[in-house]
């Protein structure tokens, strides 16, 4: 890509469900350990919803903060992308009960399913309706409600997910060295058999069979996405740098998807950046697939990690395969 996208973030809010399960909760349930489940995953709590709370639920908090934190009404808002694979019902888009609930009553908006790129790709997509004039203020959500899709007799995958919500207003950038610098996208769909739910679309409509036999819950392969997901996030990261007129030491702070603490440090080793420029926070959350980008980023604005003017690169890998990764300079 060379041309640039007139977009920058103008702030990033989130949403956490308040009940939170601790490894020494799933002791309980599955056969594992605290220690199991740390060492592997580098996660030690997460957060879950409670009955009745699904991702439009979710979503929605995380944009009422989003809207107060930056002093926006709602009637201001053109667009809202919604990634979530979670979503409330096949239809209507979850995008559509988010307008309703915030009184967006000027904007449109769909969902969009990209697993854990999910987020990356949103970001990319309402940047181009900023970018080409028709949109002021584009509200980009990344929502999952994961435990409503786990396995709970799946020990290996199920430790692994956590549910929550982040949204980033996206608004047209000042100057060409603020904003979205650059983005590469990409899918191999050959990774698909390796991390997919395989019931209840077209293909394997839900009945009493594919209930019985567990079709409607996460199935993964780890060694398989792990391997993956370590090459092809360095690769991705050194070609958008590269690419730019960057190097790693040009960074300020990189943005890894919060899938395992064992990929963002292998990813962070191939790349040799020191691991003060790289936020993680799986430790308290878990893999929130869409969540995890804007989450990161909201905990960075907290911390005080990110200043106005700061290089930021984002990249994340997920079902499909799909792989994302966003430059960007931090615009406030």
């Amino acid at each position: 890509m060379s041309h640039r996208i007139a977009a920058k973030i103008t702030g990033v809010a989130g949403y956490l469900p308040p009940k939170v399960m601790t490894n020494a909760d799933f002791e309980k349930i599955v056969d594992t350990s605290d220690e199991w489940i740390r060492t592997r995953t580098g996660i030690r709590e997460r957060h879950v919803v409670e009955k009745g709370m699904a991702s439009s639920h979710l979503a929605t908090e995380a944009a009422k903060a989003l809207l107060a934190q930056t002093k926006t009404d709602p009637e201001e808002i053109d667009l809202i992308v919604l990634a979530s694979v979670t979503p409330d019902m096949f239809f209507p888009a979850t995008a559509c009960l988010v307008q309703c609930r915030i009184g967006a009553k000027r904007a449109w908006g769909f969902d969009l399913s990209a697993a854990c790129s999910g987020f990356a790709y949103a970001l990319t997509v309402g940047a181009q309706f900023v970018g080409a004039g028709t949109h002021k203020k584009v509200m980009v959500i990344g929502s999952d409600t994961m435990t409503s899709i786990l396995d709970y007799r799946d020990r290996a995958t199920c430790v692994l997910f956590g549910d929550g919500a982040g949204a980033v207003l996206l608004e047209p950038a000042n100057g060409p060295n603020e904003g979205i610098l650059d983005f590469e996208h990409d899918v191999d769909g050959s990774g698909g058999e390796f991390l997919y739910m395989p019931g209840g679309g077209s293909l394997h409509p839900s009945t009493k069979e594919t209930v019985e036999k567990r079709m409607h819950y996460v199935h993964q392969e780890g060694s398989q996405v792990f391997k993956y997901a370590v090459r092809r996030m360095a690769e991705l990261s050194v070609h958008l740098l590269e690419r730019n007129g960057f190097k790693k030491e040009d960074l300020s702070l990189f943005v890894p998807h919060q899938a395992n603490l064992r990929i963002i440090r292998a990813t962070e080793e191939r790349l040799g950046i020191d691991g003060s420029k790289v936020m993680v926070n799986i430790d308290k959350y878990g893999n929130t697939t869409a969540g995890t980008i804007p989450l990161g980023l909201r905990d960075a604005v907290a911390q005080g990690r990110l200043r106005k003017g700061d290089l930021v690169l984002i990249v994340t890998v997920g079902a499909g395969y799909t792989t994302g990764g966003v430059l960007l300079r931090w615009a406030y």
